[in-house]
């Protein structure tokens, strides 16, 4: 049987709907291409032979698991170590010398996918407030199967890209045996950190407070409102004086006055 490789207009339409509702994610028009080659493999798993067959399949109750699975799919983003480096710079350069002195200093990585942001920020506070310094990193996800692989903490030797070597030495233990060609992040920086699963498009578990939170390279996928929403529930969960980092192609110019800018992609709560 043939995968369809082709959507109508209608049932592009139900997507967008569905994951506008369950993540508050705009699934533009240009991403018809993404949608079609990550849920194909998912038509051919169940012999279905079009895209309004598989959207009634995750609607379906009992299919509650395929619905989870179709949000990892188009939820899942592109990372890597140390990804835009200025924020790590301007973190550790700005931020943490003007931390309190003997409280834990608290940082939450929003939308930490495959856990390599969480482990850049984990890496930076062990190197400026020591490995067995009072710190955490919590890393959340709408996806299941990235937080997996965050909380394993074991990558590929080709997923170095952005890790400076002495970092790569100095936190990671080379795989042997059956995991050579990996690394896994060492045991001693992974006992900072916990993953939870969270939807930013809901209310929040009970997290706690941060100093820090990262939430970058996700609000380009929300409209207007949805930013405010978002930002408004984050900010809830700042220390005052907190601080929000978002990605380089993003802004909330005329989103929200709850912070204020310090730098491009850079606030403050107010």
């Amino acid at each position: 049987m043939m995968t369809p490789t082709k959507i109508t207009p209608a049932e592009f339409a139900q997507f967008q709907a569905l994951i506008y509702k369950i993540a508050g994610i705009n699934l533009s028009e240009a991403k018809q291409v993404l949608l079609v080659g990550r849920l194909g493999r998912r038509l051919k798993h169940h012999g279905l032979t079009s895209y309004g067959e598989y959207y009634k399949l995750v609607n379906s109750p009992q299919h509650a698991d395929e619905l989870q699975l179709m949000v990892d799919l188009l939820t899942t983003n592109e990372t890597y170590f140390f990804r835009e480096p200025k924020h790590f710079e301007y973190f550790s350069q700005h931020i943490l010398p003007k931390r309190a002195v003997g409280r834990s200093f608290d940082v939450w990585s929003a939308a930490s996918s495959t856990g390599e942001e969480i482990y850049t920020i984990a890496m930076v506070l062990a190197d400026t407030l020591g490995i067995k310094g009072q710190w955490t990193v919590t890393g959340s996800d709408i996806s299941q199967s990235v937080l997996a692989t965050a909380r394993r903490g074991q990558y590929q030797l080709d997923r170095t890209r952005g890790l400076p070597p002495e970092y790569l030495r100095k936190y990671c233990l080379k795989g042997v045996g059956e995991n050579e060609g990996s690394f896994l992040i060492m045991p001693e920086l992974r006992q900072h950190t916990r993953f939870l699963q969270v939807n930013l498009n809901k209310p929040f578990p009970n997290l706690g407070k941060f100093h820090v939170i990262f939430l970058r390279n996700v609000m380009i996928y929300f409209d207007n409102n949805t930013k405010r929403q978002v930002v408004e529930r984050l900010v809830q969960q700042l220390h005052p004086g907190g601080h929000l980092i978002i990605g380089h192609s993003e802004s909330l110019n005329g989103i929200t006055d709850c912070v204020k800018a310090i730098k491009p992609t850079i606030y403050q709560a107010t």
